[in-house]
Parts: structure tokens; C-alpha cells; sequence
């Protein structure tokens, strides 16, 4: 099976793609974009993307694709994230004075800097990708911050183990097809049928996204058809609309999967709400 990842081989995508699904090829994508496309051209049977961080937050620009494009999340997965200093054969911590990394990575990793001010961070566009540019060009004073999984894929050597300041960082990680038929269903009035078939045996949770007018009591309102039948929320934030400024949209998990309680707040969200998109339905990590 080919699954499309935003990276390089050997970063954090890479691993929760073999993670979920074993004996996987992974197709690297410079581009959330491109991940998107592939899997809407039928090159790519699925898609791994990181969602969300336990420190960083939503990864806004897949959070927005969801809404846009046809796709369908059938499984989550969180992957303890364990950021590594490492360099080319040969070199030494004593002799690195830049580190190349994601800003992200490199942001999660401030006490290492503070005790190393003579070591410069440097953004660079992946983590993994780092890794490959420090040992392809063999840099004698550079050195690389990634998972473990890049130093096995580009043959560096890993300096420090565990230098993130929290060691309670997690990524959550969505496997998404693509959907077939209407993806909005505007105000929930689609069809099933585009998703059913890919709603996993055991899913007990949902994600979905809604926006509602600017009216008072819209959100009350949106909110009170899961209150009404014990559904729990284990999440809910809100995202500016592209093309709509200051409107928003709401996105929402709940820890219910496909069952008569779920089916019917949802019809109900579809009566007060402007729009209502099921992004997936899955077993929860």
C-alpha cells in the first residue's frame, strides 16, 4: 500500500506511517499539498498526517485542508516525540556550532540552547530533512535535531538522546482516505453512504467541523445537541475561515463512533448550524 507523507523519509510522519500501517511504502511529499493531491489523483491509497502537538497546538494547515478537500479520517495515532542532536560520522558536540531542525523542533529543545550558547539554531524545512543535509554534505560544525528513525535512514550519528525540555511531547497522527461523493454535507443533510464504507470495525470517536451565524446563542445552541445525549467533547477550537474574514469554523471530537446518540445530535447539529462536515469516524488512540 502507498502512503503519502508531508517530509522526508525518516521523520516523525514516516514512523507513525509504518506504526499504523506495517510493511507500508511511504511516498515523501515536499508539500501538504501535494500529500492532498496524491491521494485525490488515486496515487496514494491513504495519507498519514500530524494533526496536532501536545506543546505546538493544531497543525493549522491541515486542519484547513480537512474542511476543503474530500477526505476521511479512519484512525488516529500518538507518537511520543523524542528529539536527537545528530551529525555526520567523526564529528563531535564539542566541535558543532549550528543545528539545523524544523523551527518547531528547534523551539522545543530551548534548555539544550541555553546550556550550548555557543551552538546556533537554524531553521531548516524538516527535521528529517535536516538530518540528510548535515550528513550528505558531511558538515564538520553542524549538526541536525530529529527522531531516531532519520539517523538509521541517512546513516548519522546520534550525539544526545532526549534533548526535548518536556518529555510529555506527543504528536497526534490521522490516517485519511480519500471520499467519494459530497464532502461538505451542508447542513448535514448528505448521504452517509460517502463514508460509511470506510468507518472502521470498534470506532468510537468522531471529529467534525460547523460553523454557525454570529448570532447569540448559535454556539449554545450547535453545542447543547451532544449536552443533550451525554455525548463527551474531548476537544473543541475554532479556525478563521480563508476568503471570509472573521468568520470561523468550529472544529469538534467527540468519543462517540457511528451509533444512533451520534447519528441523531449530528442531524440535529445540521438543523441550527450553517454547515456541518463529518472529517471521520475512528477508533480512538
Amino acid at each position: 500500500m502507498k502512503v503519502a507523507i508531508q517530509g522526508e523519509l525518516g521523520s516523525f510522519s514516516h514512523e507513525a506511517a509504518e506504526r499504523m500501517l506495517p510493511q507500508c511504502a511511504v511516498v515523501p511529499c515536499a508539500r501538504s499539498a501535494e500529500v492532498f493531491d496524491r491521494l485525490q489523483r488515486g496515487l496514494v491509497a491513504a495519507a498519514v498526517i500530524p494533526i496536532e502537538n501536545s506543546l505546538a497546538g493544531t497543525v493549522a494547515e491541515h486542519a484547513d485542508l480537512m474542511v476543503t478537500q474530500p477526505v476521511f479520517i479512519q484512525g488516529e495515532f500518538l507518537l511520543r516525540i523524542v528529539h536527537n542532536l545528530i551529525a555526520a560520522t567523526g564529528v563531535k558536540i564539542g566541535a558543532v556550532r549550528k543545528v539545523f531542525s524544523h523551527p518547531v523542533a528547534l523551539d522545543q529543545c530551548r534548555d539544550f540552547f541555553r546550556h550550548h550558547p555557543k551552538i546556533e539554531a537554524v531553521p531548516f524545512y524538516d527535521t528529517a530533512g535536516s538530518v540528510k543535509h548535515v550528513v550528505a554534505n558531511h558538515l564538520a560544525d553542524s549538526a541536525a535535531i530529529a527522531g531516531r528513525h532519520a539517523a538509521l535512514q541517512y546513516s548519522g550519528k546520534i550525539l544526545r538522546v532526549g534533548i526535548e525540555d518536556d518529555k510529555r511531547n506527543f504528536t497526534r497522527f490521522f490516517l485519511i482516505r480519500k471520499l467519494n461523493g459530497n464532502a461538505k454535507q451542508n447542513r448535514g443533510a448528505a448521504s452517509a453512504s460517502a463514508y460509511q464504507r470506510l468507518i472502521p470495525r470498534g470506532a468510537n470517536k468522531t471529529s467534525i467541523a460547523f460553523k454557525v451565524k454570529n448570532v447569540p446563542g448559535a454556539l449554545f445552541k450547535a453545542l447543547s445537541v451532544f449536552a443533550l445525549r451525554d455525548i463527551s467533547l474531548s476537544k473543541i477550537e475554532s479556525r478563521p475561515m480563508r476568503g471570509r474574514p472573521w468568520e470561523y469554523v468550529f472544529y469538534v471530537d467527540f468519543l462517540r463512533g457511528d451509533d444512533e446518540p451520534a447519528r441523531n445530535a449530528l442531524r440535529h447539529l445540521g438543523e441550527v448550524a450553517d454547515f456541518v462536515k463529518v472529517l471521520g469516524i475512528y477508533r480512538a488512540a
